[in-house]
């Protein structure tokens, strides 16, 4: 039985990464740039330093402020922030499995945004954002049921998770990948 082939990831820290999110039926969602810090048993880590523009239709900011996403095999992405502006230190996307793609311009992260969110603000307990949605969505985008039920025990397990502050989400774990970021950044 073969192995199968890992897609093509960056190999050297500092590596510009796309990073490009859809919705379930097609539309665009963010869109932004990192570099690639690494990976480790969790995924490959990808930093935004002060300064990375955040773009989505309607919506766009310039970040004052430090970020890192975790790009998992699994279907959820968690970004972690140091100095948000409204506290916001821990946001895990639900999502498709990302995929990696590889060309001649370089690596983009590919990941459908399934709406829900697993959201910890400093000093307040973590909780589920946008149930109304993710609702909405899986009637009005026809998510399949094994999709809908993958979804809400990803983020029942994720805010566990967070809550019990199981790496990645110890904040040591992150603390290294945001050093990374500033050595590269």
């Amino acid at each position: 039985m073969s192995t199968p082939e890992r897609p093509a990831r960056p190999t050297t820290p500092g590596t510009l990464v796309r990073v490009r999110g859809s919705k379930y039926d097609g539309r665009a969602h963010w869109a932004f740039d990192g570099v690639w810090l690494g990976a480790d048993e969790h995924g490959d880590w990808i930093g935004f330093p002060v300064g990375t523009h955040f773009e989505r239709p309607g919506a766009a900011f310039t970040a004052a402020w430090p970020s890192l996403t975790l790009v998992t095999s699994t279907g959820w992405m968690p970004a972690f922030n140091l100095g948000h502006p409204r506290r916001l230190g821990t946001y895990v996307d639900l999502t498709t499995v990302p995929e990696w793609r590889a060309d001649a311009s370089g690596f983009t992260i590919s990941y459908v945004d399934l709406d829900l969110d697993v959201v910890e603000r400093d000093g307040e307990p973590a909780f589920i954002d946008d149930e109304d949605e993710f609702a909405e969505h899986a009637v009005e985008f026809g998510y399949p049921a094994d999709l809908v039920e993958r979804v809400r025990a990803d983020a029942d397990a994720l805010l566990a998770a967070v809550q019990r502050r199981e790496s990645p989400f110890d904040g040591a774990t992150a603390a290294a990948w945001f050093d990374r970021l500033a050595a590269v950044g």
